[in-house]
């Protein structure tokens, strides 16, 4: 089992072989860094994995699994201290009580989609600060800020073009990529972050939909205004006296049971008839971001 203090130098060590021998021969030593046949990492922010992706390749089974449920059982099982081979200890013994599920690692073309998603967002966080640090700054400044917006702005729009080429080249991803983009809400964002994060679409059962809802919110405050399903949801909601931020939430969760259905059964949006007629919609809602939605 691998913690993430151990991952630099675990990193580093991989790289060393790999310039020595061959692929095959460190493929062969990758099998001296466990006992048994399955490792646990935990997830980095992708320093994990070429370190999966070097042990998947040598036929070991490999868990990603979330740092804060490892720290949550660390703590209720009364083991604080931290050190390399303590935290390799409670990766150890979370696997054993918890029995993560080894799943495949995507390959280099959806890695690929991955690294341009999140560079996407990257690029927003971005340019979304300089407008907010140019509304701050001296006269003096605003030159130089406005030349960076506009190169971020310019290499925004390229990212796009190679997001929607890759997907576009891409038979699968193209098809799903159109039955999402058929539902009012969802755009070249919310479906190209889907197919990304979350390959499995299509396949979900209840209790994962529950993971993804961040991802979905921009893309539901669009569908509330947009989509005649979500609308007359939270509009019912609201007239049963649900908050406005809850009853979202509750239209987060059933945008995405909408679509996993779609994918599913590989059906298109269909527009339901009109159930009541249209009411305000509640100002907690607000503007939606060219760039961040949907």
């Amino acid at each position: 089992m691998c913690s993430s203090g151990l991952l630099e130098r675990l990193f580093q060590w991989l790289m060393m072989r790999s310039e020595s021998s061959s692929y095959s021969g460190s493929s062969r030593r990758l099998r001296q860094l466990a006992p048994a046949d399955f490792v646990i990492l935990e997830a980095t922010g992708g320093l994990e994995t070429p370190i999966a992706s070097a042990l998947a390749a040598a036929g070991i089974a490999v868990a990603i699994v979330n740092p804060r449920q490892v720290r949550d059982f660390a703590r209720a099982t009364g083991r604080l201290a931290k050190t390399d081979r303590l935290d390799a200890e409670v990766l150890a013994r979370f696997g054993e009580a918890v029995r993560p599920e080894a799943r495949p690692l995507a390959d280099e073309q959806a890695q690929a989609l991955e690294a341009l998603v999140t560079r996407r967002r990257q690029l927003v966080e971005m340019l979304t600060a300089e407008k907010n640090r140019r509304a701050r700054a001296p006269k003096v400044l605003h030159r130089s800020i406005d030349e960076h917006i506009r190169w971020l702005e310019k290499r925004l729009s390229g990212l796009d073009d190679e997001l929607g080429e890759l997907i576009r080249n891409t038979p699968l991803w193209h098809e799903r990529d159109q039955l999402l983009r058929s539902v009012p809400g969802v755009g070249k964002v919310l479906s190209s972050t889907l197919l990304a994060q979350l390959p499995e679409l299509g396949m979900l059962n209840r209790k994962q939909s529950a993971q993804v809802r961040r991802v979905l919110y921009m893309a539901t405050v669009a569908g509330v205004r947009s989509n005649p399903a979500i609308r007359t949801f939270y509009l019912r909601l609201r007239t049963n006296g649900k908050h406005a931020k809850p009853a979202l939430t509750a239209c987060m969760r059933k945008f995405l049971v909408i679509l996993n259905a779609m994918l599913h059964n590989k059906t298109h949006w269909q527009t339901p008839a009109p159930t009541s007629p249209t009411s305000p919609l509640s100002p907690v809602l607000g503007a939606v971001s060219k760039h961040g939605c949907c």
